[in-house]
């Protein structure tokens, strides 16, 4: 299990713990199944909540409000309030955020080969 390239050959809990925490660091961040989404929604452009929830389609308003607080708190996105009337919010990634892209490339590639060994499907995204 825990195997990685620059990991020492010694397997015991202490080398262990040296992936296994940035890794559960990770996790209570990203954690739940809207996070990753709302970030993928803003990697290539910045947008309103009402966007962000169009594009997320079946995730309620409160949930919405909830995860964009947790991401903000983490860095992840900016908040903009613009001083228009009615006051305009934006969300943005920011650099940090940015950061996550090649996880979520990994995470998409892993998740069709997935779909293609337990469903033997290829492109059922697509259908």
């Amino acid at each position: 299990m825990c195997e990685q390239k620059d990991f020492p050959k010694e397997r015991n809990f202490a080398t262990c713990q040296v992936v296994l925490m940035p890794v559960r660091d990770a996790l209570e961040v990203l954690s739940g199944k809207w996070k990753i989404l709302i970030l993928i929604s803003l990697l290539n452009e910045t947008k309103r909540f009402k966007q962000i929830s169009r594009d997320l389609q079946t995730i309620t308003d409160k949930i919405l409000s909830k995860e964009l607080k947790q991401l903000e708190e983490n860095k992840l996105i900016k908040r903009t309030v613009k001083d228009t009337f009615p006051p305009t919010v934006e969300y943005n990634i920011t650099e940090h955020g940015k950061t996550i892209e090649k996880v979520i490339g990994e995470l998409a590639e892993w998740g069709k080969s997935h779909r293609q060994v337990v469903m033997g499907k290829v492109n059922s995204y697509e259908d």
